[in-house]
């Protein structure tokens, strides 16, 4: 009778859990970067909270066909492959062709779309109709894409690479390069609705985009395919493309399926129309007002993180400074060898190697801490040298004079010395702090989103540069001003040789 009461209490303990295991579907994590604009995924233009996209579509019905729950991740286009070493999401749908290199580093589903490169100039221009036409000219391309390779191989063309393709064509349009080459997805949704410009010659090369999946993901590649399988029979796949305009002959002739279009290319009709409408100055005030949000998250990131860097920066920059100064040779060289390293290396570099470098050995952390500790690190050399010049600019005898009066050394720096010095060095201090303030903006290649991201995404989706940069701009302002008061008003108030007279006039005063 016991044993059976047990059994009973284990079994309704139990039930709810293995209820929950079976009902919650498993999160599969996809990273891309949403900077990386239409048609891929991007803002959507009436609601810039969500992303949309034709990979979004695909993704989110890979998930559906294996039973799985997509979460989108950010990540900086250039950093997808490491990311996903590292693991921070389990594919990279975004784009990524299938080459041979990236072959040698992760594993491809089979490919998911297969395009080609496409050739964009000027309505004016006639004579560039192939890559042997562009020599001599100035040819313009997204970074580290495979147009970019193709330009390359090719003598006699100077090309120019872009972070984002919409200042490709638009520097195409006013004159600064003779064409564009990028793949067939941009040139229509960036190059083909503007007025200003036209397709040339025939399509260039042929690629296979593909979803990259760790080498150790056997299991997940092999339902990966699966899926993608069952879309493409069922006819799913096709109807995302053609919803998005991207339905070609190359992919039929891929899929095998040449029957007549059954759906409307609705997505792009609406992403041209969102871009091509005339807004009223109260309709651009509402959108504008619309932005906010997503600025202020990405302002109270970087707020966040300027803050805890800085104070970070601030106690090891001193630290640094006093073992330069007051101790024996090795600690002394250590310390200033450590602010030549910090000083001589970029940030960004140092931000690659803490958050990519580090897992090689062991070292993983998230993105926060990482950027915090990247920051903190770099800016801990500079202060160092700040207060290192504010230590030496008080007069030795203050030091003689502690020591004389019975005090150790350690007790002459804490309260003699160090407090003057601190005093001396808020101006530069604040100016560093201002300037963390605008490094933080790199710290978007380790997937987080600050207010810098959340600027050049927008931009990227509403082709904006201008009034949404005044709206980031204001932001970063906004968020030094209150620091620089606050610095003002420390140093004012630590200046013992402007308050002392402004005392003195008061007892004066108050005698008379």
């Amino acid at each position: 009778m016991f044993r059976k009461l047990l059994y009973a209490i284990f079994s309704l303990a139990l039930t709810p859990s293995v209820f929950a295991q079976t009902s919650s579907p498993k999160i599969l994590r996809w990273g891309a970067d949403a900077e990386g604009g239409a048609p891929y995924i991007f803002q959507d233009p009436l609601n810039p909270s969500q992303v949309v996209g034709f990979e979004v579509d695909l993704v989110e019905a890979l998930a559906a066909e294996m039973n799985r729950q997509a979460e989108f991740v950010q990540n900086q286009w250039d950093g997808l492959v490491p990311g996903l070493q590292r693991g921070n999401y389990d594919i990279v749908v975004n784009g990524l062709e299938i080459t041979e290199d990236r072959k040698a580093e992760i594993n491809f589903s089979e490919p998911y779309y297969i395009t080609y490169e496409q050739l964009t100039v000027r309505k004016n221009t006639f004579d560039l109709n192939s890559l042997a036409d562009c020599k001599g000219k100035i040819v313009g391309t997204l970074k580290f894409s495979l147009a970019h390779r193709i330009l390359d191989a090719e003598d006699g063309i100077d090309v120019r690479s872009y972070e984002g393709q919409i200042n490709a064509y638009e520097d195409l349009a006013n004159g600064r390069l003779d064409a564009v080459l990028m793949d067939y997805p941009i040139a229509l949704y960036y190059g083909r609705p503007n007025p200003n410009l036209k397709f040339s010659g025939t399509p260039i090369s042929q690629m296979a985009y593909g979803i990259g999946i760790r080498k150790e993901d056997k299991q997940l590649l092999n339902e990966i395919n699966a899926a993608l399988e069952k879309l493409a029979q069922s006819g799913k796949l096709r109807a995302i493309f053609e919803r998005w305009a991207l339905w070609t002959p190359s992919m039929a002739e891929f899929l095998g399926d040449r029957n007549p279009s059954t759906t409307a290319p609705v997505a792009y009709d609406a992403y041209l129309k969102a871009m091509g409408m005339e807004r009223t100055w109260k309709e651009k005030f509402f959108q504008y007002a619309g932005y906010l949000p997503l600025l202020a998250e990405g302002a109270l990131r970087t707020l966040e993180l300027s803050v805890l860097a800085m104070m970070m920066a601030v106690v090891l920059g001193l630290i640094i400074a006093l073992m330069r100064l007051y101790t024996p040779p090795p600690f002394s060289q250590l310390a200033l060898s450590y602010v030549e390293i910090m000083r001589g290396t970029p940030l960004l570099i140092q931000l690659y190697f803490i958050y990519y470098g580090l897992p090689n050995i062991g070292i993983k952390l998230d993105p926060f801490p990482a950027a915090l500790l990247g920051l903190g690190l770099n800016y801990a050399a500079y202060e160092s040298e700040n207060y290192r010049a504010g230590i030496l600019s008080i007069p030795r005898s203050q030091m003689e004079a502690a020591l004389a009066l019975g005090m150790t050394r350690l007790q002459s720096l804490r309260h003699i010395i160090v407090p003057q010095a601190m005093r001396l060095v808020l101006p530069p201090v604040t100016n560093d702090f201002i300037s963390l303030l605008k490094d933080s903006s790199l710290v978007s290649i380790i997937t987080m989103v600050e207010l810098t991201k959340a600027y050049s995404q927008l931009a990227s989706t509403y082709y904006d540069y201008f009034g949404i940069g005044l709206l980031a701009a204001a932001m970063y302002f906004l968020i030094g001003l209150p620091f620089v008061r606050l610095a003002r008003f420390a140093e004012n108030y630590f200046s013992f040789d402007k308050r002392l007279p402004a005392q003195a006039k008061a007892a004066e005063a108050t005698a008379s």
